[in-house]
């Protein structure tokens, strides 16, 4: 059953492939080698790639000789998914219900998807439901909290005064978790999962302020529902605070140097 977390997330996604492709997906790209090491794909490897975005992870999976099928809950994305990775098996659907029989998989992974769920503590007993005995579910999520460069947009939010609206409802407490390493692991063996571990990486982001800028402006994500759903003027004050803010990570040759972490866990069926 879908919460009202769920349906804003779509709602916030909906016709927004191109311009999270444009920015934020070159981003999330970074973690795919590690989060499929962490699942154990390689050559023959039958892989689930939940919420697949841009296709990274489900490319990168196929480049290890991986059998590969792809979902996600947005048909734009799942359009864009097809052409992307042709060899893999493109279909729409979402978490927590998954069109798949018990075991179906050897791995299943999500990039950056847990973290937009209304219920990430079912939504991993499905991946478990769906991942055969002895199979790794293998998940990538953004630690709260954030590392420097994620946290900037949210500061331009802040000091142009803007607070999250009520449009876009926050998870329920009941269904939240600490957005740790110490969190999402007891998150992970709390859905059955066995042998679990959890780890951060960081890297730095190189970017600019235009293509950094261009997610919130087309209201990708949260914070980008956050700045569209503004009047002009405060999208221009939360605009100006931002170009203020990037400053302290400007980079050579006009770019952004962005310190970013994600948590990486994984768990054996």
């Amino acid at each position: 059953m879908e919460t009202a977390f769920d349906v804003a997330e779509r709602r916030a996604w909906a016709g927004r492939a191109d311009a999270y492709a444009a920015g934020f997906a070159k981003l999330c790209a970074y973690p795919v080698p590690r989060l499929l090491e962490a699942a154990g794909v390689r050559t023959g490897t039958r892989v689930l790639d939940v919420g697949t975005g841009t296709g990274g992870a489900a490319a990168g999976a196929c480049a290890r000789g991986a059998v590969v099928t792809v979902v996600d809950a947005d048909p734009g994305v799942v359009a864009r998914a097809a052409v992307a990775v042709p060899e893999a098996v493109v279909r729409l659907a979402a978490l927590p219900c998954l069109p798949f029989g018990y075991g179906e998989f050897d791995a299943a992974v999500g990039n950056f998807v847990i973290n937009h769920v209304g219920r990430p503590l079912q939504a991993l007993r499905e991946l478990r439901r769906v991942t055969r005995p002895g199979g790794t579910v293998a998940v990538t999520i953004w630690p709260a909290p954030p590392a420097a460069g994620q946290a900037l947009l949210g500061k331009a939010l802040r000091a142009a005064g803007v607070e999250r609206p009520r449009h876009l409802p926050a998870l329920a407490p009941e269904d939240d978790f600490p957005r740790t390493e110490w969190g999402l692991a007891a998150l992970l063996r709390e859905s059955g999962l066995m042998d679990v571990a959890c780890d951060a990486m960081s890297w730095d982001h190189v970017t600019t302020v235009e293509e950094w800028w261009l997610g919130p402006a087309a209201g990708v994500a949260t914070v980008g529902q956050m700045v569209t759903s503004q009047a002009p003027a405060v999208i221009a004050d939360i605009r100006k605070h931002f170009e203020s803010l990037a400053q302290e990570f400007a980079g050579p040759g006009g770019t952004l140097v962005l310190p970013h972490t994600a948590l990486i866990a994984s768990g054996r069926v």
